[in-house]
């Protein structure tokens, strides 16, 4: 293999990495700490283990949700866990991701109904995904 072809592809999986990490960074949630985040966790995955296995809820939805969490249990990641600060910010970003398609899909209301926690973690939860 040719060494320029080999130093080609590496640069462009560099970029590539760089660019996503840019996009991760854009799209992280703002003015919501770690500490916020990590306290509605288990609330949030009673919802989710909820909606998946409630089969009113549209397939799509479950498929998004099944998706979500086998990317946050698969020890492949774009960026690596150990990295300090970024490591666990792609899981973070996949979740807000999905989570704001199952509100679309779902509506606040719906959401609301089969949220167990409390009413701060609900409300810390809308405002990582967003309203809009």
């Amino acid at each position: 293999m040719d060494i320029r072809l080999l130093a080609g592809i590496v640069d462009a999986v560099v970029a590539l990495w760089l660019v996503l990490l840019l996009v991760f960074w854009l799209l992280r949630p703002k003015g919501v700490s770690v500490r916020e985040l990590v306290r509605i966790v288990p609330d949030a995955v009673r919802l989710i283990r909820g909606l998946v296995g409630d089969r009113t809820v549209p397939a799509d939805v479950r498929a998004v949700l099944v998706a979500l969490l086998v990317w946050i249990i698969s020890p492949v990641d774009l960026i690596p866990e150990f990295v300090p600060a970024l490591g666990p910010i792609d899981d973070v970003i996949v979740a807000i991701v999905a989570m704001r398609y199952v509100r679309r899909r779902l509506g606040i209301h719906e959401l609301r109904s089969r949220w167990q926690g409390t009413d701060d973690g609900f409300a810390m939860l809308i405002k990582v995904m967003g309203t809009g």
